[in-house]
């Protein structure tokens, strides 16, 4: 053999194996050594995380290659090589300027021009590349691979995944540190950080410029008090679940506030979803629990928008469709001009308050809509979500390793969140209660439940098909301010009468509670329809 026709031999899963080995130990260090900083890696569980880490990246580069192979082993070798030298070059970004290669900094990358890449050109670069890319694919490029049968290739596609998801299942104990952790670990592990965050850097400039197939024309009926407004307040809890609430027979008193503003607990509420996107996609949709994966059709906001209903949408959270309303407001844009009780940088709810009552009594608008998206209860770290003064619930579990608290302190925590929850709810109403010559309601509806620990299970985001009800039965309070209830003819026994609720209601309920009417419109899934 000459040095010209110089190769390496080696079978199908060698190879796969051989890369997958290569691409840990060459580009996972910066992984490993931010993983080793939140772990320790002398005890069972940090010894797990590592493990379960090890294992989730290895099944994901060999199901990768393995599916690849199906198509032919010339194009699994060719993605070997863009993948090396890609990942060279991910691997001098992340530790030359010890960025995390997220959806922001992948959008960053695409928008820098050629005079700002000129100017991130360093020699070390190449050294980067040429030990670290070229060279390896060069190696690649050199690999004779013995064919296999495609259904030996198969084969090892099958076996990866199940090993994926024994592995996964058996190290659920990890899973809260994965959560936690997750925009780091996503930023870092290459070389799905750039893979994965360019999809969802275009999915979401293609959902951003998606146009929304318009609803029908929305006319109102005449207002018996046309000198009034019409403000309803839509607030979105995160991670709520009513067992909870003492307004759901809780036997701790988690509600004290809203006990005494005469709000109504809608019974028998469940969430569509588990997870906050997918919720908050039924809730917005004429369709509700039937909404598609994707935003295709106009959303309640735009669509009251573009009635003439002025929206407001602030948000301590994420997961919104695209919007189109007069004013979208994030909390920490809040916070830049906020002062006094609220604006600290805690990341607490009730900044979304500030200033609201003022802007609502400003407005020349007769009908308004405002969006409050709550941080909640989200887990894990429920200590976070709560200012001192609500921590009432004592000792309250601080550490994001759910399952090493005792049960108990686990409950004050997240039963702390509720009762703050409470307060920024109490708080919105005495608001509304504020503003002149106006007929108001607000509807509370949280995105999905919680669990924690019941059967295994801690936060959220389980299937459908086995999520425990903690997860999917929620809380839908309402409150109407006398007005609005005398001018809408309904009182709370109207409202209880109607069981079950949830993510169905609330875009008919709340096109109703502006006196609204439609061909989407349902007249049976408005809670404020007497005539259901």
């Amino acid at each position: 053999m000459t040095p010209r026709n110089f190769s390496f031999h080696c079978s199908h899963p060698t190879f796969v194996a051989a890369f997958t080995a290569a691409n840990l130990v060459l580009f996972g260090w910066p992984l490993y050594t931010f993983a080793l900083s939140t772990l320790d890696p002398r005890s069972a569980s940090g010894l797990a995380c590592l493990l379960v880490l090890t294992v989730v990246q290895a099944v994901l580069m060999v199901m990768t290659l393995a599916a690849v192979s199906l198509l032919s082993l010339r194009t699994m070798k060719a993605l070997c090589i863009v993948l090396l030298v890609g990942n060279s070059l991910a691997l001098y970004f992340i530790d030359t300027y010890h960025v995390l290669l997220d959806k922001s900094m992948m959008g960053n990358v695409f928008a820098t021009d050629r005079a700002q890449t000129f100017e991130l050109f360093h020699p070390k670069l190449l050294v980067y590349v040429l030990l670290l890319g070229v060279l390896p694919a060069w190696i690649v490029a050199k690999t004779v691979i013995l064919d296999a049968r495609r259904r030996a290739r198969l084969r090892v596609l099958v076996i990866a995944g199940v090993l994926g998801c024994v592995v996964v299942y058996a190290g659920s104990s990890t899973w809260l540190w994965f959560d936690k952790h997750a925009r780091s670990l996503g930023g870092l592990m290459l070389p799905w950080s750039y893979l994965a965050n360019t999809v969802r850097l275009f999915d979401d400039r293609a959902a951003s410029q998606r146009a929304q197939a318009p609803l029908p024309a929305l006319h109102f009926l005449a207002d018996a008090h046309p000198d009034r407004k019409t403000i309803v307040v839509l607030v979105i809890g995160e991670s709520a679940r009513a067992s909870n609430f003492s307004l759901y027979g809780y036997k701790r008193n988690t509600n004290p506030e809203l006990a005494k503003a005469g709000v109504i607990a809608l019974p028998d509420a469940h969430a569509c979803a588990t997870y906050t996107t997918a919720a908050i996609r039924c809730m917005l949709s004429s369709i509700g629990s039937d909404a598609p994966a994707r935003v295709s059709q106009e959303t309640l906001p735009n669509y009251l928008q573009r009635h003439g209903v002025q929206v407001i949408w602030r948000t301590n959270n994420w997961g919104e469709p695209p919007l189109h309303v007069q004013l979208f407001q994030r909390a920490d844009d809040i916070r830049k001009t906020c002062t006094g009780i609220g604006c600290d940088a805690l990341g607490h709810d009730d900044v979304l308050l500030y200033q609201l009552r003022d802007m609502l009594a400003r407005s020349a608008s007769r009908r308004i809509l405002v969006v409050l998206h709550l941080a909640g209860s989200h887990g894990p770290t429920y200590t976070k979500r709560v200012p001192p003064a609500f921590a009432r619930f004592q000792p309250a579990c601080e550490s994001v390793d759910l399952g090493a608290c005792s049960q108990a302190a686990l409950v004050n925590a997240y039963d702390n969140t509720i009762l703050y929850t409470d307060h920024v709810l109490a708080e919105t109403i005495h608001v509304l209660q504020a503003v002149p010559q106006s007929d108001s309601t607000m509807l509370y509806l949280s995105d999905h439940g919680e669990s924690l620990g019941e059967h295994g299970f801690y936060l959220h985001g389980a299937p459908n098909a086995i999520a425990p009800d903690v997860q999917r039965v929620v809380p839908f309070l309402v409150w109407m301010s006398p007005g609005f209830s005398a001018s809408r003819h309904v009182s709370a026994g109207d409202l209880r009468a109607k069981p079950p609720f949830g993510d169905d209601n609330v875009f008919h309920s709340v096109v109703g509670a502006f006196g609204g009417r439609s061909a989407v419109y349902k007249p049976e899934r408005d809670v404020f329809n007497r005539a259901n």
